[in-house]
């Protein structure tokens, strides 16, 4: 079985990072992950571009080991699969502080990602009307402004990362089951020192 840990991809390029900032390369690489290994043509339904659009895509992220190929699962052997290559993506944004290419390339990603998210968030307020009463009422969203020192945000982002990780151990124990009535939820969190 894989460990979380080795299921990460630790970005270091400038160039990686802008790769991966293309909103439509987020949303490819987010789709991978969720729905398992696709074709082109696959995505491109979901993402209303055409399979060429998203092969180009597709090459980029895998260019800088994001996404690889997988295993055919159709009689087709022209249809080329992909997978992610990884569980996470991740990149320490103060070890780029000197490296001011490095540091507008995380930029760069770092506000694609927040725009990703919006999209997600907005996406769930236009569909919540469909959804069962339950599920809009176990739902969460907020945010507060605490004043700590640097040393309590740490501690606290690690306490998050080790609530989420059980959680994620809940998830992958649905998965594994195909549980019924478990639903993909997503789970968005930042603390970061106001400007």
């Amino acid at each position: 079985m894989t460990s979380r840990n080795d299921s990460l991809n630790t970005l270091t390029s400038a160039a990686s990072m802008r790769v991966l900032a293309h909103p439509t390369r987020l949303r490819l690489l987010g789709l991978l992950r969720e729905s398992g290994p696709q074709t082109a043509a696959q995505l491109g339904e979901v993402i209303d571009e055409a399979p060429g659009t998203i092969s180009y895509h597709l090459g980029k992220l895998a260019s800088i080991g994001l996404i690889e190929p997988a295993v055919t699962r159709s009689t087709d052997q022209r249809e080329r699969w992909w997978k992610a290559a990884t569980l996470l993506t991740n990149w320490d944004p103060a070890e780029l502080l000197d490296d001011p290419d490095k540091l507008a390339a995380s930029s760069t990603l770092q506000k694609s990602i927040a725009q990703a998210y919006a999209a997600r968030f907005t996406e769930y307020v236009d569909a919540a009307p469909t959804f069962p009463r339950e599920w809009i009422a176990a739902g969460a969203s907020g945010d507060r402004s605490l004043l700590l020192t640097v040393n309590e945000m740490t501690a606290m982002r690690t306490e998050l990362e080790a609530l989420v990780d059980r959680w994620l151990d809940k998830s992958d124990a649905h998965d594994a089951a195909r549980a019924d009535g478990a639903e993909r939820v997503v789970l968005v969190y930042q603390a970061y020192r106001r400007p």
